[in-house]
């Protein structure tokens, strides 16, 4: 769900049988906490521009 493994919530969801309302909870819950996870499937070119500086800011460091 978050970078730069980004996988849909159907596909984790396919490989370790998690429920998808509980992979989008804990999605909520990081994005809550400030962690640069996307609040949509899209591709990142789509992501909104708070996504983008988030994942900007998290990488800085690097």
């Amino acid at each position: 769900m978050s970078p730069p493994d980004r996988q849909d919530v159907s596909q984790i969801y396919k490989e370790v049988s998690i429920h998808c309302s509980t992979l989008y909870k804990w999605r909520s819950n990081w994005r809550l906490i400030g962690e640069a996870v996307p609040a949509s499937e899209k591709d990142p070119d789509s992501w909104s521009a708070a996504d983008k500086f988030t994942v900007v800011l998290e990488t800085a460091g690097i």
